[in-house]
């Protein structure tokens, strides 16, 4: 699957704070009761300033629930996805995403 820019598919949630050659931080901010549109991130590293509860939608159809504690640091590898708060609270994280 091609890669789909946060910044581009979502930017009202996902806002470029800065880039270099080999990195982007990203700031991630999903109101409470809002879904992002579908968007990849290559290799990233993630802290959750202010966590919450999300449900994960993958391209394939599968869903996943989380329960995301404030202070969460989270590593993944590439992925594309759709991110839907499912909490009472808004989500604030910080992205780490290799080029």
């Amino acid at each position: 699957m091609a890669y789909i820019d946060p910044t581009t598919a979502s930017p009202d949630n996902y806002k470029l704070l800065h880039e270099e050659d080999e990195i982007r931080l990203i700031e991630m901010t999903l109101n409470a009761g809002e879904t992002d549109n579908q968007h990849s991130h290559k290799d990233e590293l993630v802290y959750f300033v202010s966590g919450g509860n999300v449900r994960i939608h993958l391209p394939d159809g599968q869903s996943m629930d989380a329960e995301v504690p404030d202070g969460h640091v989270m590593a993944h590898e590439a992925w594309t996805h759709t991110v839907q708060n499912t909490g009472s609270k808004n989500v604030k994280a910080i992205i780490f995403e290799k080029k």
